[in-house]
């Protein structure tokens, strides 16, 4: 992506142009490398899905489950994730919502969609569509208006599909109350947790794990690995080559001046005194008169810093509360409406957010200011040669690729054009030891592809690549003294969970007798403790994020206090007790209700849109190409 789009790259509008931009190569030649790449994999009610617009739909996908995952990411994931029919079934959603849109006439005029160009941010000058800004932006993703105008009216058909199915949801108040009450209720409970570390003293012998071994060949199986051979376009090699004059900064500096300038920002302090969401009047008037007596301390001129260190209840308590220097959008509403109208050393009153009651102090006030174009100078060089390094580096590289016919012209044109082809050695998920910057998305790459296929021109930040898979090496489970070690220790855990396990029930057991929770446990040498109150979504004071222990802590009552089984978590295996169980207070819902009800419907209408969708299927004519997503 090119320098405007990575200075953009935060817009949530770049980010939809990108998800909604499918550009189509159309290539002639039955039977050529690329026409493969084009050919059709499935039909909806007749029209084509083509595999240049699935390979794209995966590729967005692996990418993200990378960027979930890292170097965990494995074939065996993939799998299990239906890769490849995700991104199937993302193509056929998306061309049966435009022929629904069709057969209910929906459209887009053209004086519509010219009016929503212009109001995107991206196209605009002072607030002002720019028709050169949009020209320019264009032409750096490389696309003709023609196409970018089709993408959008598509888009946009396809959101008026989706408002008109769901325009008639509603979520009642007494709906959003039952889920308020369901999410912000709270249990505090007692918990023992028998750790497998316990024991210590338990071993597998050689025959249990040559019999581990046996049951759970499956689990030491190796990484599939590849090798492939790449050419690289690295964007240094072409800066020397850019040339950047006086008009090009002057107009680069009127098309970008809010990149050159900087807001007013404010440093300040500040002392917390904490709230619960759902705290009752009593509790939010005792921490008001709270920071009331601090702020009379610090304008009496008590030390600011010191005072926080002494009252806030705030993470930054331990640095005086000192919140370093921040501009608006960072902080929550009434605070920041605050701390800007402040001047340096003055000490306002309290403010109260969702967080609790505020002092703030503003230690400094920062005026906005705009660099001017002789001092802007020296950074819009260094953009415009990044830029046109990567415009020329991008040129070249696809130039390459257009010569590609077959899978052996890599090498042909290689030397053909006096470029470095580098071979790798074999290599898992986790890239190549030597080469690229990024060797893990290489790797992704590479398994993608299949043998002696070549990629795409793909974009690395510092180069364009193009990849080709050359060999592969499969998975293979390897002799059990290879991986003994490894197996023993495995066969050893296991035991030592299982009789972690064994005590869990037995403890447990010892409870439901009528056994006290300091009485089992002094017998078993464990010590009961309490979490405090945790809510649904918490993470558990003390133990963690344990989805199962808080569930089944939940599903307790007080005419039910222990569960009906053990509970294993991460550290082991528990055991808990009810110590009381807390509804949220009603003001609460109150202060909340309209953010929730709009929660709620915009999960309602996900809802709703999807079964509509899976009626359309069920309706239509959706052909997949034989074995497609078996290759």
């Amino acid at each position: 992506m090119l320098r405007l789009m990575r200075d953009h790259a935060s817009s949530w509008l770049i980010k939809f142009l990108l998800g909604a931009i499918v550009i189509v190569f159309v290539f002639w030649g039955v039977g050529s490398f690329r026409a493969q790449r084009s050919a059709r994999i499935a039909r909806v009610n007749g029209e084509p899905i083509t595999n240049e617009a699935y390979r794209q739909e995966y590729n967005q996908l692996i990418e993200q489950l990378r960027q979930n995952f890292g170097g965990r990411l494995t074939d065996d994931m993939l799998e299990m994730f239906q890769v490849k029919q995700q991104a199937l079934n993302r193509l056929i959603d998306r061309r049966l919502m435009l022929q629904e849109a069709e057969r209910l006439h929906f459209s887009v005029a053209d004086r519509e969609l010219a009016g929503a160009i212009q109001r995107m941010e991206v196209f605009q000058q002072a607030g002002v569509f720019n028709s050169r800004i949009y020209q320019s932006v264009l032409n750096r993703i490389r696309m003709t208006p023609e196409e970018f105008e089709i993408a959008q009216r598509e888009a946009m058909l396809s959101e008026k599909l989706r408002n008109f199915i769901t325009a008639h949801i509603k979520v009642s108040d007494q709906e959003a109350l039952e889920w308020f009450n369901w999410q912000e209720a709270a249990v505090d409970i007692d918990y023992v947790c028998f750790e497998s570390e316990r024991y210590r003293d338990v071993a597998a012998g050689e025959e249990a794990v040559k019999t581990f071994f046996d049951q759970n060949r499956e689990r030491y199986k190796t990484q599939p690995k590849r090798k492939a051979r790449y050419l690289r376009f690295d964007l240094e090699a072409y800066r020397p080559q850019i040339q950047i004059d006086a008009e090009q900064i002057q107009e680069y500096y009127e098309l970008h001046q809010e990149a050159f300038e900087t807001p007013q920002q404010v440093e300040a302090r500040h002392i917390l005194r904490k709230l619960e969401p759902d705290a009752g009047a009593e509790a939010v008037e005792q921490q008001r008169q709270q920071a009331l007596k601090i702020m009379a301390l610090a304008r009496e001129g008590g030390d600011f810093g010191q005072l926080a260190q002494e009252y806030s209840e705030g993470p930054t308590k331990a640095q005086g509360g000192y919140l370093g220097t921040f501009k608006r959008g960072t902080m929550v509403q009434p605070f920041e409406e605050r701390a800007f109208e402040m001047a340096p050393g003055q000490i306002s009153e309290p403010v109260r957010t969702r967080f609790g009651w505020h002092v703030i102090k503003v230690e400094k006030v920062h005026a906005a200011s705009r660099l001017t174009l002789e001092e802007a100078t020296a950074q819009i060089v260094e953009q415009l040669t990044d830029e046109g390094a990567k415009n020329l580096a991008l040129d070249d590289a696809e130039a390459v690729y257009d010569d590609l016919f077959d899978a052996e012209d890599l090498v042909r044109v290689a030397q053909s054009r006096k470029l470095e082809l580098v071979e790798t050695d074999w290599f898992d998920r986790q890239g190549p030891m030597e080469g690229p910057a990024d060797p893990k998305r290489l790797a992704a790459l590479a398994f993608d592809l299949t043998l002696m296929e070549i990629s795409e021109v793909q974009d690395f930040e510092d180069a364009y690549y193009l990849i080709q898979a050359t060999a592969e090496m499969p998975a293979e489970i390897p002799d059990f003294e290879t991986v003994r070690e490894q197996v023993g220790a495995d066969a050893t855990l296991q035991l030592q969970k299982t009789k972690a396990r064994e005590e869990a029930e037995t403890f447990l057991a010892e409870l439901k007798n009528g056994k006290t929770l300091q009485a089992a446990g002094a017998a078993f040498g464990v010590s009961p403790a309490a979490t405090g109150f945790f809510k649904r979504n918490d993470t558990i004071p003390e133990v963690g994020l344990e989805r199962d222990l808080t569930g089944q802590a939940f599903k307790l009552s007080p005419s039910k206090p222990l569960p009906d089984h053990v509970i294993e978590g991460q550290k082991g295996f528990y055991v808990i007790y009810l110590r009381e169980r807390r509804q949220p207070a009603p003001e609460g819902f109150e202060a909340e209700k309209e953010q929730l009800k709009q929660r709620l419907l915009r999960q309602k209408q996900v809802q709703v849109f999807q079964t509509y969708l899976e009626s359309l299927k069920e309706r239509s004519e959706i052909v997949v190409e034989a074995d497609f997503l078996g290759n």
